[in-house]
């Protein structure tokens, strides 16, 4: 449900039924119905009961790098078919990669296009809104620069960093901070399972962060990367969740503790600043709309 009341709802709204109606693959979610109320549109999307990816893979019990690049494939698939489009995602991020259906065979759906872009009228597909969540976002949006659909491939980048280890590549509770590591482009393969992790792997996730845009792997590069080709055919087949799932409650774990302390040391302030800490917290968890991280780059 979108609120189309004020012009930016309106705006968002039909950005992004514009672009779902468009589109029809295999890994990508579908839109089923439309219904338009007076201030709100309600969209029917295609039910994915699978849950998210990284809930599947703690529960799994067993993940390795050859499960690792089935979920790639499927992503790179849906991501190469949009940008074969002229659409560009902008916010792929764990949470937006759904399973179809609880089966060890479910299928993967990129979703939620709120952010989505097609170009516009004039044929120009090169972008400058500042938006994404931030510790998905590439360099050239945090440095203004008018850029590509080379975006979702560094967000790919990102995934599979965290697919592989269950940890981030930049993260950083200053925003300042967390934007200067990743102009830097610097983030390490240390600690657990890393050395457990081929060189092909990484191979992969180097050449898709690369803070050069232009020597950035685009989806169909990558989809041709012998590590995906193969499926990690020359990989080990070490189970890797042990590491993955301790790294990923570790993390949800410091987040949360994060939050109830910031909570608990501002519980004075006053309502105008509960309600912005709230929003903060609401924009975290889910995405970043333009103007919330183009006041973070001011």
């Amino acid at each position: 449900m979108i609120e189309t009341r004020a012009k930016e709802g309106r705006e968002v709204c039909e950005s992004e039924l514009n672009i779902l109606r468009r589109v029809s693959h295999h890994y990508i979610i579908q839109l089923i119905e439309v219904f338009e109320a007076r201030d709100r549109v309600y969209m029917v999307m295609e039910l994915a009961t699978g849950g998210e990816l990284f809930d599947r893979i703690i529960a799994k019990g067993s993940f390795t790098e050859r499960d690792a690049t089935r979920v790639l494939q499927m992503v790179l698939d849906g991501i190469n078919y949009l940008h074969g489009l002229g659409i560009t995602h902008r916010d792929l991020k764990p949470e937006n990669l759904l399973y179809y259906h609880p089966g060890a065979d479910s299928k993967i759906l990129v979703t939620d296009f709120g952010l989505a872009n097609s170009g516009n009228k004039g044929g120009d597909w090169s972008m400058r809104t500042i938006c994404g969540t931030p510790e998905y976002i590439a360099p050239e949006i945090i440095l203004r620069k008018p850029y590509s659909n080379a975006v979702d491939t560094w967000a790919l980048g990102v995934i599979t960093y965290i697919l592989l280890s269950g940890s981030m590549p930049f993260e950083d509770e200053n925003r300042t901070r967390l934007y200067r590591m990743i102009l830097k482009g610097k983030y390490s393969y240390t600690g657990d399972p890393w050395p457990n992790v081929s060189n092909l792997a990484k191979d992969f996730i180097d050449r898709l962060l690369t803070v050069d845009s232009s020597d950035r792997l685009s989806a169909n590069d990558a989809l041709k990367h012998p590590w995906i080709k193969t499926m990690a055919a020359s990989s080990s087949m070490k189970n890797l969740h042990r590491s993955i799932s301790q790294n990923l409650k570790c993390r949800v774990s410091s987040r949360c503790h994060s939050s109830k302390s910031e909570h608990s040391s501002k519980s004075g302030q006053s309502n105008k600043s509960r309600h912005l800490r709230e929003r903060e917290m609401l924009e975290r968890n889910r995405r970043y709309k333009a103007h919330a991280l183009t006041n973070d780059l001011l």
